[in-house]
């Protein structure tokens, strides 16, 4: 399918963008006129950058009874028009990354080690060609957030609870959201019969949005 005929059939008059306005348009479903914190790359991916993620956004959140900011990956999937892509089943990895963290609104300063944690997860995907669903989970090796004291040094991954899939002209995009997990439940996947969906089904009954707390403390 060519530009032309894919501004014709999706209604676009500037189609330079159609993955990342689909992503956007979600986001606009559940914020609406809130404008976010953004944080983008110098250089590219496509063009030879060295992160694989070209945008990442944060929206500020009290729902789930928790206050948080709520991050948002541009670059798992196909965000620019690719004539070759357009019509595929799912959009280049078919996923986009979230994360919640527990945070005062507005943050006292900017969790900028969340774009390096985002962007290290992204590393993996792009370098293996693995990539993350409902209930992987992967140990952090330390702190997600390096150099503080946080029990946070792991991570299981789960559907977002508010963001849908979204079906873009290049495929479908899911969004897989991050969530903070300590060293004594990670011991519970090798020592008993433990999952991580215990894990992270445990912690939506108290913290449905499953927000990250760097001062929460064992299970």
């Amino acid at each position: 399918m060519d530009l032309a005929e894919y501004k014709r059939q999706y209604g676009h008059q500037d189609a330079a963008t159609p993955g990342w306005d689909a992503i956007t348009a979600r986001l606009n479903e559940v914020y609406g006129g809130q404008e976010p914190k953004h944080w983008g790359t110098i250089i590219k991916h496509m063009l030879g950058g060295p992160d694989p993620i070209d945008g990442i956004s944060a929206y500020q959140c009290t729902d789930g009874g928790i206050s948080h900011l709520h991050f948002i990956t541009f670059g798992y999937s196909s965000l620019y028009y690719d004539e070759e892509a357009v019509g595929k089943e799912h959009s280049r990895f078919g996923f986009e990354m979230t994360f919640r963290l527990a945070s005062e609104l507005p943050p006292a300063q900017e969790p900028i080690w969340v774009c390096n944690m985002l962007q290290n997860l992204a590393r993996y995907v792009f370098t293996s060609g693995r990539w993350f669903e409902q209930y992987h989970w992967i140990p952090a090796y330390g702190p997600i957030c390096g150099g503080s004291e946080t029990d946070i040094v792991g991570l299981a991954f789960l559907n977002d609870p508010t963001l849908e899939a979204v079906d873009s002209p290049h495929g479908r995009v899911e969004f897989i959201q991050a969530f903070g997990i300590t060293q004594a439940e990670l011991d519970t996947f090798t020592d008993t019969e433990q999952t991580a969906e215990a894990i992270v089904e445990h912690h939506r009954r108290t913290n449905p949005l499953l927000v990250t707390d760097l001062s929460r403390k064992g299970r």
